[in-house]
């Protein structure tokens, strides 16, 4: 993936403020051609530095208001399936592979406690994970940002 220059990053900084904005606008606003907007907002797009503008939905607003964390030990020769398996539950919003002990971090959402049970047991019996641990979120204190990071 490409680094982002100034001029991207003060495209995502604009789009922060206001995710909504017409290319229009936003190419008004920061005094650059709309094509040189649309372009490398598409460019961006393509090669991943964006998220969905799903991804901008707060769970707790589609009735997922119970967030977890589920760290997974897996039986690495079955790292493929137990990921395309993951990829089919829809409560599952992120999964990273850290380094240490765990093989796998999956962030998930629920309804309820009982329904975060019901992930859990999902997850644990995905191909390949031999073990989870759930740690349930009581609640967000730093929401998701990158603003910070568009000043470097």
């Amino acid at each position: 993936m490409q680094e982002l220059d100034a001029t991207d990053r003060r495209i995502i900084a604009a789009l922060d403020d206001d995710p909504r904005m017409p290319i229009m606008v936003l190419a008004q606003k920061l005094n650059l051609a709309r094509g040189t907007v649309q372009t490398r907002l598409e460019r961006m797009t393509a090669a991943g530095a964006l998220r969905a503008n799903s991804s901008r939905v707060l769970p707790s607003a589609l009735g997922r208001g119970v967030a977890a964390a589920v760290s997974a030990e897996l039986d690495q020769s079955h790292l493929n399936e137990a990921i395309a398996a993951l990829r089919k539950i829809p409560e599952v919003l992120e999964c990273h592979a850290p380094a240490g002990d765990t093989d796998l971090i999956i962030r998930v959402v629920a309804k309820s406690p009982d329904d975060l049970y019901r992930v859990s047991e999902e997850i644990r019996l995905c191909p390949g994970i031999v073990r989870t641990s759930t740690s349930m979120f009581l609640r967000e204190v730093i929401p998701y940002r990158t603003t910070g990071l568009l000043q470097e």
